[in-house]
Protein backbone atom coordinates (compact mmCIF):
# COMPACT_ATOMS: atom_id res chain seq x y z
CA UNK A 1 0.00 0.00 0.00
CA UNK A 2 3.21 2.35 0.71
CA UNK A 3 4.22 1.53 -2.21
CA UNK A 4 1.28 2.29 -4.39
CA UNK A 5 0.76 5.57 -2.25
CA UNK A 6 4.08 6.75 -3.51
CA UNK A 7 3.92 6.06 -7.54
CA UNK A 8 0.45 6.72 -7.54
CA UNK A 9 -2.60 4.44 -8.57
CA UNK A 10 -4.38 5.69 -11.29
CA UNK A 11 -4.41 2.29 -13.46
CA UNK A 12 -6.75 0.75 -10.79
CA UNK A 13 -9.11 3.46 -12.28
CA UNK A 14 -8.70 1.84 -15.48
CA UNK A 15 -9.11 -1.81 -13.84
CA UNK A 16 -12.42 -0.71 -12.02
CA UNK A 17 -13.63 0.29 -15.72
CA UNK A 18 -12.35 -3.36 -17.04
CA UNK A 19 -14.13 -4.69 -14.21
CA UNK A 20 -17.30 -2.58 -14.89
CA UNK A 21 -17.54 -3.57 -18.18
CA UNK A 22 -17.16 -7.47 -17.61
CA UNK A 23 -19.50 -7.06 -15.22
CA UNK A 24 -22.10 -5.99 -17.66
CA UNK A 25 -21.25 -8.50 -20.12
CA UNK A 26 -21.41 -11.43 -18.26
CA UNK A 27 -25.32 -10.21 -16.79
CA UNK A 28 -26.05 -10.08 -20.03
CA UNK A 29 -24.46 -13.14 -21.43
CA UNK A 30 -26.01 -15.46 -18.32
CA UNK A 31 -29.35 -13.56 -18.07
CA UNK A 32 -30.36 -16.10 -20.84
CA UNK A 33 -29.01 -19.65 -18.95
CA UNK A 34 -31.18 -18.58 -15.88
CA UNK A 35 -34.11 -18.21 -17.77
CA UNK A 36 -33.68 -21.04 -19.97
CA UNK A 37 -36.18 -23.78 -17.77
CA UNK A 38 -38.80 -21.22 -18.12
CA UNK A 39 -38.32 -19.56 -21.46
CA UNK A 40 -38.40 -23.45 -23.07
CA UNK A 41 -41.78 -23.85 -20.98
CA UNK A 42 -42.97 -20.96 -22.80
CA UNK A 43 -41.64 -21.05 -26.15
CA UNK A 44 -42.30 -24.79 -25.93
CA UNK A 45 -37.82 -25.26 -27.18
CA UNK A 46 -36.36 -28.84 -27.03
CA UNK A 47 -32.83 -29.27 -25.56
CA UNK A 48 -31.99 -28.94 -29.55
CA UNK A 49 -33.59 -26.00 -29.76
CA UNK A 50 -31.76 -24.30 -27.07
CA UNK A 51 -28.50 -25.71 -27.88
CA UNK A 52 -29.04 -24.18 -31.47
CA UNK A 53 -29.82 -20.57 -30.25
CA UNK A 54 -26.44 -21.14 -27.68
CA UNK A 55 -24.53 -22.24 -30.38
CA UNK A 56 -25.90 -18.64 -32.77
CA UNK A 57 -24.10 -16.71 -30.30
CA UNK A 58 -20.87 -18.95 -30.33
CA UNK A 59 -20.97 -18.64 -34.14
CA UNK A 60 -20.67 -14.48 -34.42
CA UNK A 61 -18.88 -15.22 -30.95
CA UNK A 62 -16.10 -17.05 -32.53
CA UNK A 63 -16.21 -14.98 -36.38
CA UNK A 64 -15.88 -11.63 -33.54
CA UNK A 65 -13.17 -12.99 -31.68
CA UNK A 66 -11.04 -13.20 -35.03
CA UNK A 67 -12.11 -9.81 -36.44
CA UNK A 68 -12.58 -7.63 -33.34
CA UNK A 69 -8.93 -8.63 -31.73
CA UNK A 70 -7.37 -7.43 -35.38
CA UNK A 71 -10.22 -3.99 -35.11
CA UNK A 72 -9.38 -3.77 -31.36
CA UNK A 73 -4.75 -3.44 -32.31
CA UNK A 74 -5.67 -0.90 -35.23
CA UNK A 75 -8.50 1.27 -33.76
CA UNK A 76 -6.66 1.17 -30.09
CA UNK A 77 -8.55 0.05 -27.18
CA UNK A 78 -10.95 3.35 -26.40
CA UNK A 79 -11.99 3.17 -29.17
CA UNK A 80 -12.11 -0.66 -29.91
CA UNK A 81 -13.98 -0.79 -26.24
CA UNK A 82 -16.79 1.45 -27.01
CA UNK A 83 -17.10 -0.05 -30.36
CA UNK A 84 -17.49 -3.80 -28.92
CA UNK A 85 -19.89 -2.84 -25.90
CA UNK A 86 -21.87 -0.65 -27.96
CA UNK A 87 -22.97 -3.46 -30.21
CA UNK A 88 -23.49 -6.11 -27.18
CA UNK A 89 -25.98 -3.60 -26.02
CA UNK A 90 -28.09 -3.05 -28.84
CA UNK A 91 -28.53 -7.15 -29.37
CA UNK A 92 -28.87 -7.58 -25.63
CA UNK A 93 -31.81 -5.42 -25.62
CA UNK A 94 -33.53 -6.91 -29.14
CA UNK A 95 -33.75 -10.08 -27.03
CA UNK A 96 -37.16 -8.10 -25.44
CA UNK A 97 -38.61 -8.07 -29.19
CA UNK A 98 -38.66 -11.75 -30.01
CA UNK A 99 -42.11 -12.99 -30.08
CA UNK A 100 -43.80 -16.73 -29.62
CA UNK A 101 -44.43 -17.41 -33.34
CA UNK A 102 -40.40 -16.77 -34.33
CA UNK A 103 -38.93 -17.55 -31.01
CA UNK A 104 -35.83 -20.07 -31.73
CA UNK A 105 -35.04 -17.66 -34.57
CA UNK A 106 -35.57 -14.81 -32.94
CA UNK A 107 -33.21 -15.75 -29.74
CA UNK A 108 -30.98 -17.10 -31.95
CA UNK A 109 -30.54 -13.44 -34.50
CA UNK A 110 -30.29 -11.70 -30.79
CA UNK A 111 -27.55 -14.20 -29.82
CA UNK A 112 -25.57 -14.06 -33.00
CA UNK A 113 -25.27 -9.82 -32.72
CA UNK A 114 -24.89 -10.08 -29.31
CA UNK A 115 -22.34 -12.44 -29.45
CA UNK A 116 -20.41 -10.68 -32.16
CA UNK A 117 -20.32 -7.79 -29.54
CA UNK A 118 -19.12 -9.41 -26.62
CA UNK A 119 -16.44 -11.36 -28.36
CA UNK A 120 -14.61 -7.83 -28.33
CA UNK A 121 -14.54 -7.14 -24.06
CA UNK A 122 -11.84 -9.82 -23.40
CA UNK A 123 -9.28 -8.26 -26.16
CA UNK A 124 -9.81 -4.90 -25.24
CA UNK A 125 -9.28 -5.73 -21.28
CA UNK A 126 -6.66 -7.83 -21.84
CA UNK A 127 -4.63 -5.20 -24.01
CA UNK A 128 -5.67 -2.72 -21.56
CA UNK A 129 -4.12 -4.59 -19.19
CA UNK A 130 -0.93 -4.91 -20.89
CA UNK A 131 -0.44 -0.91 -21.63
CA UNK A 132 -1.34 -0.23 -18.17
CA UNK A 133 0.48 -3.15 -15.65
CA UNK A 134 3.99 -4.70 -15.46
CA UNK A 135 3.68 -8.26 -16.28
CA UNK A 136 4.86 -9.20 -12.38
CA UNK A 137 1.22 -7.63 -11.85
CA UNK A 138 -1.12 -8.73 -15.08
CA UNK A 139 -1.85 -12.19 -13.51
CA UNK A 140 -3.23 -10.66 -10.39
CA UNK A 141 -4.42 -7.29 -12.24
CA UNK A 142 -6.37 -9.97 -14.69
CA UNK A 143 -7.96 -12.49 -11.92
CA UNK A 144 -9.60 -8.96 -10.55
CA UNK A 145 -11.43 -7.96 -13.90
CA UNK A 146 -11.86 -11.69 -14.58
CA UNK A 147 -13.45 -12.45 -11.64
CA UNK A 148 -16.37 -9.08 -12.34
CA UNK A 149 -17.50 -12.15 -14.88
CA UNK A 150 -18.41 -14.10 -12.13
CA UNK A 151 -20.43 -10.55 -10.46
CA UNK A 152 -22.66 -10.52 -13.48
CA UNK A 153 -23.32 -14.25 -12.97
CA UNK A 154 -24.53 -13.84 -9.47
CA UNK A 155 -26.35 -10.31 -10.83
CA UNK A 156 -28.42 -12.32 -13.26
CA UNK A 157 -30.48 -14.69 -11.19
CA UNK A 158 -30.95 -11.97 -8.52
CA UNK A 159 -32.26 -9.83 -10.69
CA UNK A 160 -34.25 -12.41 -12.76
CA UNK A 161 -35.65 -13.81 -9.62
CA UNK A 162 -37.04 -10.35 -8.39
CA UNK A 163 -38.53 -9.08 -11.61
CA UNK A 164 -39.65 -12.10 -14.00
CA UNK A 165 -42.90 -14.22 -12.43
CA UNK A 166 -42.68 -17.98 -12.92
CA UNK A 167 -45.23 -18.37 -16.00
CA UNK A 168 -42.66 -16.21 -17.63
CA UNK A 169 -44.08 -12.77 -17.43
CA UNK A 170 -41.87 -9.97 -17.52
CA UNK A 171 -39.34 -11.75 -19.12
CA UNK A 172 -38.47 -8.79 -21.37
CA UNK A 173 -37.11 -6.66 -18.67
CA UNK A 174 -33.41 -7.94 -17.26
CA UNK A 175 -32.62 -7.81 -21.12
CA UNK A 176 -33.66 -4.30 -21.22
CA UNK A 177 -31.13 -3.45 -17.98
CA UNK A 178 -27.74 -3.41 -19.74
CA UNK A 179 -28.15 -0.64 -22.17
CA UNK A 180 -28.90 1.82 -18.98
CA UNK A 181 -25.37 0.47 -17.24
CA UNK A 182 -23.87 0.19 -21.12
CA UNK A 183 -24.31 4.29 -21.47
CA UNK A 184 -22.69 4.87 -18.13
CA UNK A 185 -19.58 2.91 -18.73
CA UNK A 186 -18.89 4.72 -22.02
CA UNK A 187 -19.39 7.88 -20.39
CA UNK A 188 -16.80 7.26 -18.03
CA UNK A 189 -14.48 5.28 -20.58
CA UNK A 190 -14.57 8.68 -22.59
CA UNK A 191 -14.14 10.27 -19.65
CA UNK A 192 -11.02 8.79 -18.15
CA UNK A 193 -9.33 6.68 -20.36
CA UNK A 194 -5.84 7.57 -22.38
CA UNK A 195 -2.49 5.60 -22.79
CA UNK A 196 -0.55 5.64 -20.05
CA UNK A 197 2.18 7.72 -21.62
CA UNK A 198 0.18 10.76 -22.37
CA UNK A 199 -2.44 10.68 -19.47
CA UNK A 200 -2.40 13.89 -17.13
CA UNK A 201 -3.28 12.05 -14.25
CA UNK A 202 -0.96 9.52 -14.20
CA UNK A 203 2.49 10.36 -12.30
CA UNK A 204 5.94 9.75 -13.68
CA UNK A 205 6.62 7.37 -11.14
CA UNK A 206 3.41 5.43 -12.00
CA UNK A 207 4.92 5.42 -15.46
CA UNK A 208 8.24 4.27 -14.71
CA UNK A 209 6.52 1.30 -12.72
CA UNK A 210 3.94 0.69 -15.72
CA UNK A 211 7.13 0.19 -18.01
CA UNK A 212 9.27 -1.01 -15.67
CA UNK A 213 9.34 -4.63 -17.05
CA UNK A 214 8.43 -4.12 -20.61
CA UNK A 215 10.22 -3.10 -23.72
CA UNK A 216 9.61 -0.49 -25.78
CA UNK A 217 7.39 -0.80 -29.20
CA UNK A 218 7.61 1.28 -32.86
CA UNK A 219 3.74 1.98 -33.83
CA UNK A 220 3.81 -0.16 -36.87
CA UNK A 221 0.76 -2.39 -36.85
CA UNK A 222 1.40 -6.10 -37.33
CA UNK A 223 -0.45 -7.88 -39.70
CA UNK A 224 -2.77 -10.62 -38.73
CA UNK A 225 -1.29 -13.53 -40.57
CA UNK A 226 1.80 -13.00 -38.88
CA UNK A 227 0.28 -13.33 -35.23
CA UNK A 228 -1.43 -16.56 -36.84
CA UNK A 229 1.47 -18.45 -38.13
CA UNK A 230 3.65 -18.43 -34.28
CA UNK A 231 3.03 -21.62 -32.22
CA UNK A 232 2.81 -19.44 -29.28
CA UNK A 233 -0.42 -18.07 -30.49
CA UNK A 234 -1.65 -21.60 -30.94
CA UNK A 235 -0.44 -22.46 -27.46
CA UNK A 236 -2.49 -20.22 -26.20
CA UNK A 237 -5.46 -21.13 -28.53
CA UNK A 238 -5.70 -24.72 -27.26
CA UNK A 239 -5.33 -23.74 -23.84
CA UNK A 240 -8.58 -21.10 -24.85
CA UNK A 241 -10.67 -24.54 -25.41
CA UNK A 242 -11.38 -24.87 -21.96
CA UNK A 243 -13.72 -21.93 -22.26
CA UNK A 244 -16.02 -24.65 -23.45
CA UNK A 245 -16.10 -25.66 -19.44
CA UNK A 246 -17.07 -22.23 -18.50
CA UNK A 247 -20.03 -21.78 -20.95
CA UNK A 248 -21.57 -25.01 -20.11
CA UNK A 249 -21.17 -24.25 -15.77
CA UNK A 250 -23.11 -20.65 -17.16
CA UNK A 251 -25.69 -21.66 -20.32
CA UNK A 252 -26.65 -25.25 -19.19
CA UNK A 253 -25.84 -24.77 -15.06
CA UNK A 254 -29.57 -23.61 -14.44
CA UNK A 255 -30.77 -26.90 -16.63
CA UNK A 256 -28.95 -29.16 -14.82
CA UNK A 257 -29.78 -27.86 -11.63
CA UNK A 258 -33.69 -27.40 -12.62
CA UNK A 259 -33.69 -31.33 -14.14
CA UNK A 260 -31.84 -32.61 -11.66
CA UNK A 261 -32.67 -31.36 -8.50
CA UNK A 262 -35.89 -29.28 -9.48
CA UNK A 263 -34.24 -25.50 -9.00
CA UNK A 264 -36.63 -23.25 -10.08
CA UNK A 265 -36.61 -19.57 -11.59
CA UNK A 266 -36.74 -18.58 -7.48
CA UNK A 267 -34.43 -20.86 -6.01
CA UNK A 268 -31.42 -20.43 -8.58
CA UNK A 269 -29.92 -17.52 -6.97
CA UNK A 270 -28.13 -19.14 -3.90
CA UNK A 271 -26.97 -22.12 -5.48
CA UNK A 272 -25.23 -19.73 -8.40
CA UNK A 273 -24.43 -17.47 -5.84
CA UNK A 274 -21.90 -20.29 -4.05
CA UNK A 275 -20.68 -21.11 -7.75
CA UNK A 276 -19.95 -17.98 -8.92
CA UNK A 277 -18.45 -16.63 -5.48
CA UNK A 278 -16.09 -19.68 -5.65
CA UNK A 279 -15.65 -19.03 -8.97
CA UNK A 280 -14.78 -15.24 -8.18
CA UNK A 281 -11.91 -16.42 -5.16
CA UNK A 282 -10.55 -18.55 -7.39
CA UNK A 283 -10.04 -15.79 -10.10
CA UNK A 284 -8.49 -13.36 -7.84
CA UNK A 285 -6.50 -16.05 -5.73
CA UNK A 286 -4.45 -17.74 -9.32
CA UNK A 287 -3.78 -14.42 -10.08
CA UNK A 288 -2.26 -13.56 -7.34
CA UNK A 289 -0.13 -17.19 -6.73
CA UNK A 290 1.48 -17.12 -9.98
CA UNK A 291 2.56 -12.97 -8.78
CA UNK A 292 3.63 -14.43 -5.47
CA UNK A 293 5.69 -16.99 -7.18
CA UNK A 294 7.16 -15.19 -9.57
CA UNK A 295 8.63 -12.02 -7.18
CA UNK A 296 9.83 -14.95 -5.06
CA UNK A 297 12.19 -15.22 -8.26
CA UNK A 298 10.80 -18.09 -10.21
CA UNK A 299 10.51 -17.33 -14.41
CA UNK A 300 7.73 -16.40 -15.35
CA UNK A 301 7.36 -19.84 -17.60
CA UNK A 302 7.24 -21.56 -14.01
CA UNK A 303 5.44 -19.16 -11.97
CA UNK A 304 2.67 -19.65 -14.77
CA UNK A 305 2.38 -23.30 -15.34
CA UNK A 306 3.16 -24.49 -12.26
CA UNK A 307 0.12 -22.17 -11.48
CA UNK A 308 -1.77 -23.65 -13.98
CA UNK A 309 -0.96 -27.37 -12.61
CA UNK A 310 -2.54 -26.59 -9.46
CA UNK A 311 -5.51 -25.48 -10.99
CA UNK A 312 -6.14 -28.55 -13.36
CA UNK A 313 -5.88 -30.52 -9.76
CA UNK A 314 -8.17 -28.62 -7.81
CA UNK A 315 -10.80 -28.98 -10.96
CA UNK A 316 -10.66 -32.63 -10.95
CA UNK A 317 -13.34 -33.46 -8.87
CA UNK A 318 -16.15 -32.27 -10.75
CA UNK A 319 -16.02 -35.23 -12.68
CA UNK A 320 -18.18 -36.30 -10.26
CA UNK A 321 -21.46 -33.86 -10.46
CA UNK A 322 -23.69 -36.03 -12.29
CA UNK A 323 -23.47 -39.27 -10.01
CA UNK A 324 -24.10 -37.38 -6.66
CA UNK A 325 -27.58 -37.44 -5.41
CA UNK A 326 -26.64 -34.61 -3.07
CA UNK A 327 -27.98 -30.86 -4.79
CA UNK A 328 -25.64 -28.88 -2.35
CA UNK A 329 -22.33 -31.17 -3.38
CA UNK A 330 -23.02 -31.04 -6.62
CA UNK A 331 -23.07 -27.32 -6.22
CA UNK A 332 -19.76 -27.37 -4.20
CA UNK A 333 -18.33 -29.46 -6.71
CA UNK A 334 -19.17 -27.41 -10.52
CA UNK A 335 -18.07 -24.38 -7.85
CA UNK A 336 -14.99 -25.69 -7.19
CA UNK A 337 -14.41 -26.55 -11.41
CA UNK A 338 -15.39 -22.98 -11.71
CA UNK A 339 -12.68 -21.52 -9.43
CA UNK A 340 -10.34 -23.48 -10.60
CA UNK A 341 -11.42 -22.99 -14.24
CA UNK A 342 -11.28 -18.82 -13.03
CA UNK A 343 -7.98 -18.99 -11.48
CA UNK A 344 -6.68 -21.19 -14.95
CA UNK A 345 -8.54 -17.93 -17.34
CA UNK A 346 -6.40 -15.24 -15.20
CA UNK A 347 -3.22 -17.24 -16.14
CA UNK A 348 -4.13 -18.45 -19.57
CA UNK A 349 -4.90 -14.88 -20.58
CA UNK A 350 -1.28 -13.48 -19.61
CA UNK A 351 0.66 -16.09 -21.00
CA UNK A 352 -0.28 -13.74 -24.42
CA UNK A 353 0.85 -10.44 -22.86
CA UNK A 354 3.70 -12.22 -20.46
CA UNK A 355 4.70 -13.91 -24.57
CA UNK A 356 3.94 -11.10 -27.50
CA UNK A 357 4.21 -7.54 -27.45
CA UNK A 358 1.29 -5.15 -26.69
CA UNK A 359 0.54 -4.19 -30.56
CA UNK A 360 -0.63 -7.43 -30.81
CA UNK A 361 -2.17 -8.84 -28.15
CA UNK A 362 -5.34 -8.12 -28.99
CA UNK A 363 -5.28 -10.22 -31.91
CA UNK A 364 -3.59 -13.29 -30.21
CA UNK A 365 -6.56 -13.04 -27.48
CA UNK A 366 -9.35 -12.65 -30.06
CA UNK A 367 -7.48 -15.70 -32.35
CA UNK A 368 -7.24 -18.04 -28.98
CA UNK A 369 -11.34 -16.86 -28.22
CA UNK A 370 -12.24 -18.51 -31.47
CA UNK A 371 -10.67 -21.36 -31.28
CA UNK A 372 -12.75 -21.96 -27.06
CA UNK A 373 -15.81 -20.86 -29.32
CA UNK A 374 -15.41 -23.32 -31.97
CA UNK A 375 -14.80 -25.59 -28.96
CA UNK A 376 -18.29 -24.50 -27.25
CA UNK A 377 -20.20 -24.75 -30.42
CA UNK A 378 -18.89 -28.84 -30.61
CA UNK A 379 -19.35 -29.25 -26.93
CA UNK A 380 -23.59 -27.76 -27.02
CA UNK A 381 -24.03 -29.70 -30.57
CA UNK A 382 -23.30 -32.42 -28.81
CA UNK A 383 -24.81 -31.85 -25.48
CA UNK A 384 -28.13 -30.84 -26.86
CA UNK A 385 -28.12 -34.01 -28.89
CA UNK A 386 -27.15 -36.46 -26.47
CA UNK A 387 -29.75 -35.03 -23.80
CA UNK A 388 -32.51 -35.27 -26.53
CA UNK A 389 -31.91 -38.82 -27.53
CA UNK A 390 -30.63 -40.69 -23.85
CA UNK A 391 -32.02 -38.23 -21.27
CA UNK A 392 -30.05 -36.65 -18.38
CA UNK A 393 -27.22 -39.74 -18.64
CA UNK A 394 -26.04 -36.85 -21.14
CA UNK A 395 -24.59 -35.04 -18.55
CA UNK A 396 -22.73 -37.81 -16.83
CA UNK A 397 -19.91 -37.04 -20.08
CA UNK A 398 -20.71 -33.70 -19.57
CA UNK A 399 -19.13 -33.28 -16.39
CA UNK A 400 -16.20 -36.35 -16.71
CA UNK A 401 -14.84 -34.24 -20.15
CA UNK A 402 -14.85 -30.90 -17.83
CA UNK A 403 -13.29 -32.20 -15.11
CA UNK A 404 -10.57 -33.94 -16.92
CA UNK A 405 -9.28 -31.93 -19.63
CA UNK A 406 -7.25 -29.27 -18.11
CA UNK A 407 -4.18 -31.76 -17.66
CA UNK A 408 -4.48 -32.80 -21.09
CA UNK A 409 -4.44 -29.27 -22.35
CA UNK A 410 -1.83 -28.17 -20.36
CA UNK A 411 0.57 -30.90 -21.49
CA UNK A 412 -0.45 -29.57 -24.94
CA UNK A 413 0.37 -26.23 -23.99
CA UNK A 414 3.97 -27.15 -22.97
CA UNK A 415 4.81 -29.13 -25.98
CA UNK A 416 4.18 -25.82 -28.07
CA UNK A 417 5.63 -23.27 -25.62
CA UNK A 418 7.82 -25.37 -23.67
CA UNK A 419 10.46 -21.82 -22.35
CA UNK A 420 7.36 -19.18 -22.83
CA UNK A 421 10.30 -16.72 -24.50
CA UNK A 422 9.06 -13.38 -25.35
CA UNK A 423 8.54 -12.17 -28.85
CA UNK A 424 9.33 -8.79 -29.87
CA UNK A 425 7.70 -5.92 -31.74
CA UNK A 426 8.67 -7.79 -34.84
CA UNK A 427 7.40 -10.97 -33.53
CA UNK A 428 10.98 -12.29 -33.04
CA UNK A 429 12.54 -13.91 -29.91
CA UNK A 430 14.05 -11.99 -27.47
CA UNK A 431 17.38 -13.48 -26.57
CA UNK A 432 19.39 -12.64 -23.51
Amino acid sequence: MIETQKIGNYRYRILGLLMFATTINYFDRSIIGVLAPTLEKLFGWTNSDYAYIMISFKVAYALGMLLMGGVIDRLGTKKGYTLSIAIWSVFGMMHALVRPGFSVIGFAAARFGLGFGESGNFPAAIKTTAEWFPKKDRAFATGLFNAATSIGAIAAPFVVGWIVHEDGKNWQIPFLITGVLSALWVFLWFKMYKKPEVHPKVSKEELAYIQSDSEAENEEKLPWKAVAKKRQTWAFAVAKTTDAVWWFYLFWGAKFLAETFDVNIHNIALPFFVIYIMADGGSILGGYLSGVFIKKGWTINKARKITLLICALIILPVAFVAITDNKWLAVFLIGLGAAGHQAWSANIFTLASDVFPKKATASVVGIGGMIGAVAGIVADAALGSVLDQAGNTGYFWAFLVAGSCYLVILGIVHLLMPKMTPLDENLKLITE
